[in-house]
Order: structure tokens, then C-alpha cells, then sequence
């Protein structure tokens, strides 16, 4: 079992940054690739941005290219989502969800359905 923990949400003009923060606990967290997913009001949750066990493959919904980054730290079992230049239809619940692939999956690390765990989410709205 891996426990997945978001913070770091919040209210924030459009043209704003929030960095959010999962953190992991249970499993070694090194093992999994971990991915943000976000759901607004009546929509279905959507893929944000993936990063591999090591860091060194990540992939990105073509919406938040150039604004958000994703990142983690195996040393301290979190990962990050660096969101800047911030746009109201960014406005819902992100997730963070781990997966433990055998491979990275390339595309196929936006697919809900990969992964294994979830967290609770935490809120960021953008007012415009």
C-alpha cells in the first residue's frame, strides 16, 4: 500500500503560481512513477503531467505545457507541481496517483486507469 498525501492548494488570481506537493508514505516510493490528474465541476478527472521512478522522463497534457512542471524528491517520498502563469480553467481538484510500471509508458502515463493509488486531492480555484 502506498499512502499519498496533496497539499498546497488554494484560491489564486489568474496570472498566479501555486506549487503543490504530494507526499508518499508506505511502499518505497522510488519504485513508482508518479502522475497529477485534476477534475473540475461535472467533468470528468483529466490527465496533467507524469514523471518517471527517477525523474528523468516526464510527460505533460499539451494545456499545461510551458506553465507547470512536474518533479520529485525519492529522498524525501514527494513529488511536486510547480503551476505558474495560472488560467481559470485550471480551476478543480488535482490528484496525485502513483504507478508502478515495469516500463515507462510513455502516452499511455495520462490513462487513469495505470495507477495504483490515490490521494485524497487538494482544491485550487483561479479567479479571473
Amino acid at each position: 500500500q502506498v499512502q499519498l498525501v496533496e497539499s498546497g492548494g488554494g484560491l489564486v488570481q489568474a496570472g498566479g503560481s501555486l506549487r503543490l506537493s504530494c507526499a508518499a508514505s508506505g511502499r518505497t516510493f522510488s519504485n513508482y512513477a508518479m502522475g497529477w490528474f485534476r477534475q473540475a465541476p461535472g467533468m470528468e478527472r483529466e490527465f496533467v503531467a507524469a514523471i518517471s521512478w527517477s525523474g528523468d522522463r516526464t510527460l505533460y497534457t499539451d494545456s499545461v505545457k510551458g506553465r507547470f512542471t512536474i518533479s520529485r524528491d525519492n529522498n524525501k517520498n514527494t513529488v511536486y507541481l510547480q503551476m505558474k502563469s495560472l488560467k481559470p480553467e485550471d480551476t478543480g481538484i488535482y490528484y496525485c496517483a502513483a504507478d508502478q510500471p515495469v516500463l515507462w509508458g510513455g502516452h499511455t502515463m495520462g490513462d487513469p486507469e495505470r495507477y495504483d493509488y490515490w490521494g485524497q486531492g487538494t482544491q485550487v480555484t483561479v479567479s479571473s
